[in-house]
């Protein structure tokens, strides 16, 4: 199906999503040794989640008004620089406040990869393909599951909370000749506008383009209102021990890496609309049980976060793949900056929400009212496949100005 340079683009993208979710991904599980070292809250350590998706966000929106402006490669060599300079300030921190800066840093610029990189995959894949591309892109999360987040808590456990964040800066300095070989350059989609708020403008009047905004906006609300506790609230509550931690991931890697080429095939198949309907309704059946979980045998624990797992790809790849065909192409960079901008924005605020609604009993340890949060994020998932509908495709025959 694809061509031998198409493969080794998807590789590259793939290989700096790995890096870049790793990077994210290792604070969940690192969660009870941080929160343990530093004697901080829960509502604290959600400020250490929530401190990259929140500048990731701003970076995101700023981004927007120029990502068309400017080659794709460019602009990714830019903010994947910043972002493995963010990442080795991780590993030289050395109290709260210190890594609560350095992960602001890493989410500014991290933040805007995602974006670029959808724009890419987008500027080189038809509609009718791009359900597929993303599909094995999306194996980049599994194996982060698989093997980058158990290998970062092997290095926390055995050596230090830094030395994740130390590998992982020294990974992205090799990536970077990759990205230098093997991303094509393009020339910017867009010609300069005079009106430096274009793209909002754009934006505000298309109803399809805010409807997918506030689509995004939902889905994200009710992912990580869940997945920053989740590693916590396994040690705390279920009796999980944080060197089974990997396990965790492990399988739902394994599981995920399965799933997700499959995913990415029906979506292209049945139609994206179908199939995160489908996947939205599966979740909340992990959503429901995780959040309410007491000490639990280790089989279950595993097969229902394995369920997780699967159950976000299931949401993410049709979700993504609907999004990037929204805009007109001259816009997409733009566009995908603003989405970019909104998912973020909206896991810094689910996080939050979440830290404030949890808390941890003194006497025993366990974090309490996580159940609260599952109902939250079920709400917002059901919201989410109210709106769905509302988010097409763009039409061709339509002009960039009249989205």
């Amino acid at each position: 199906m694809f061509s031998r340079q198409e493969k080794l683009l998807l590789f590259a993208i793939a290989a700096i999503q790995f890096n870049h979710i790793v990077d994210f991904m290792i604070m969940m599980p690192l969660g009870p040794q941080l929160i343990r070292t530093f004697q901080i809250s829960p509502q604290q350590f959600s400020f250490l989640v929530a401190s990259y998706t929140f500048f990731a966000g701003v970076s995101g929106f700023i981004g927007s008004f120029f990502m068309d402006k400017w080659n794709r490669k460019t602009l990714l060599l830019f903010f994947f620089s910043g972002f493995t300079l963010g990442t080795l300030a991780c590993s030289t921190s050395e109290n709260y406040l210190s890594l609560l800066i350095s992960r602001s840093i890493a989410g500014a610029f991290g933040g805007v990869l995602n974006s670029v990189t959808l724009a890419i995959i987008s500027d080189n894949f038809s509609y009718e393909k791009r359900g597929t591309a993303l599909g094995w892109t999306s194996t980049s999360f599994s194996l982060a599951s698989i093997f980058g987040v158990p290998f970062s808590i092997f290095l926390a456990t055995h050596y230090h909370w830094q030395s994740p964040f130390l590998f992982l800066g020294l990974m992205c300095l090799i990536l970077f000749f990759l990205i230098l070989k093997v991303i094509p350059n393009s020339k910017p989609p867009a010609k300069p506008s005079g009106n430096f708020f274009e793209p909002l403008k754009i934006v505000f009047n298309s109803s399809n383009l805010l409807f997918g905004l506030l689509f995004m906006m939902l889905v994200f609300l009710s992912q990580f209102s869940v997945i920053p506790f989740l590693s916590p609230s396994l040690v705390a509550n279920t009796g999980l021990t944080e060197k089974q931690l990997p396990l965790v991931y492990l399988v739902g890697g394994i599981l995920s890496i399965i799933a997700a080429p499959e995913i990415g095939k029906l979506t292209d198949k049945i139609g994206k609309h179908k199939v995160f309907t489908l996947g939205a309704v599966v979740s909340i059946i992990p959503f429901f049980f995780i959040t309410h979980l007491g000490v639990t045998p280790i089989y279950i624990t595993l097969s229902l976060t394995g369920l997780f797992f699967v159950s976000m790809g299931f949401r993410m790849i049709p979700a993504m793949a609907l999004i990037s065909g929204a805009p007109h192409p001259a816009n997409r960079g733009s566009y995908m900056g603003l989405v970019s901008s909104v998912q973020s924005l909206s896991s810094a605020i689910a996080a939050s929400l979440a830290g404030t609604i949890i808390t941890k009993d003194a006497e025993t340890n366990r974090l309490l009212n996580y159940g609260a949060v599952g109902y939250i994020a079920i709400l917002f998932t059901i919201l989410a496949i109210l709106v769905i509908p509302k988010v097409n495709a763009y039409i061709p025959t339509k002009s960039p100005n009249t989205l």
